[in-house]
């Protein structure tokens, strides 16, 4: 079991407490379904990557579910799984056979969600204590979420909140369930919830509008000891936070402490797309083919003479060997003599400028990179032929 213990009663951490949700809320993605072995494997990855939490599934959904979780309970990973579950004490007794240390139990909190359901807020106040009592039979961890949070009165969200806390809750779930939350409204909102109750708060965002790791992040700014994520940021819509992108933002922030092994985070995404097949995108941050790519002259020569003049941290730091430069229409003349070089040819600053013409026409008529090859060749027909002749 994890030794790093997440307190209900805790003051703010310096290291957030991580709870990756991909193999629960990430499987939600439309079209993805993770076989036991894929879900096994990656549990395994991320307990390597030192994650604090898995959100390791849904119990009520079926047979196959349970047994899944239950095979992961059997794993021992040294950090803390929960299992998620409605506000049903059904839910609640399933959840109880797989076997995992803590239950997350969501309520809906909106009034449009209340609605949908047919209930109403006193409801919701009467079931809180109703069905963490129950949970406290079964789970040494309850964590209680607010569905739709960012879009519930003020005062009904601390309302809850206050009587989470009171009934025993572990930890409350501030969730962002259409992920229309921005940076500014977190960092004014999330400490007068904090003024509710002294119950840890986590904070689980989604990404419809592009702003999921930024949320997560100002949500820790502002005082939240947890935040959940998944890899890839793979989930419902437009997805998630990703846990990479969050982890490497609280690594750089000098102010938080990062206790997750980001060299080991290339790997994890390229396992969590493979299993999920959702390619990772070129531009993707962090973990994207072309994250470490270059082709400014400009930033080109300025690389080769400190790998952070154009990076904001070095590939090492996710597992990648190194940044990379390909040679196009905006390259200069260092990176065109470092690609020769690559291929055993030494050329000169001055021949080197000789070919930024020819190589800037091919590359716009082509309207792609050079490759490696490409620019040999060049450099045969403009700089060693005229070598030749002199």
């Amino acid at each position: 079991m994890n030794t790093r213990k997440q307190s209900d009663r805790s003051h703010p951490r310096s290291s957030p407490w991580i709870i990756d949700t991909t193999l629960r809320d990430g499987e939600q993605a439309p079209g993805v379904a993770f076989t036991p072995g894929e879900k096994k494997a990656i549990a395994s990855a991320l307990a390597g990557c030192r994650v604090d939490e898995l959100e390791i599934g849904y119990p009520a959904i079926s047979s196959e579910e349970r047994t899944s979780i239950s095979d992961i309970a059997r794993l021992h990973l040294p950090l803390r799984l929960t299992s998620w579950a409605r506000a049903r004490e059904s839910d609640i007794e399933q959840a109880a056979r797989c076997a995992t240390e803590g239950i997350h139990i969501s309520f809906p909190l909106s009034e449009l969600y209340l609605h949908l359901m047919q209930k109403d807020i006193a409801w919701v106040l009467r079931q809180v204590p109703a069905m963490i009592g129950i949970a406290r039979k079964h789970f040494d961890f309850v964590s209680i979420g607010a569905q739709d949070a960012t879009r519930t009165p003020a005062k009904t969200l601390q309302a809850f909140i206050l009587t989470a806390w009171r009934s025993g809750a572990d930890r409350v779930r501030i969730a962002d369930t259409v992920g229309i939350s921005t940076p500014v409204q977190l960092m004014q909102t999330i400490p007068d919830l904090k003024s509710a109750a002294p119950v840890t708060l986590e904070f689980h965002a989604h990404n419809d509008l592009g702003m999921a790791t930024a949320n997560a992040f100002s949500a820790i700014e502002a005082g939240c000891e947890a935040v959940s994520v998944s890899v890839n940021g793979l989930g419902e819509r437009a997805g998630n936070a990703a846990l990479e992108e969050l982890a490497l933002a609280l690594k750089l922030s000098g102010h938080h402490e990062c206790h997750i092994r980001t060299d080991l985070l290339g790997d994890l995404c390229n396992m969590v797309a493979q299993a999920s097949g959702r390619t990772i995108e070129p531009q993707k941050p962090i973990t994207g083919s072309a994250a470490f790519l270059h082709e400014s002259g400009i930033h080109c020569n300025a690389l080769m003479k400190n790998p952070l003049s154009y990076q904001p941290f070095l590939p090492q730091e996710v597992g990648r060997a190194s940044f990379d430069f390909v040679i196009g229409k905006h390259s200069g003349s260092a990176a065109i003599q470092h690609i020769l070089a690559s291929n055993g040819i030494t050329v000169n600053r001055t021949e080197a400028s000789g070919l930024l013409d020819p190589v800037r026409r091919a590359a716009g008529s082509n309207k792609r990179n050079l490759t490696a090859e490409e620019v040999t060749t060049l450099y045969h027909q403009y700089i060693r032929n005229k070598k030749e002749r002199q």
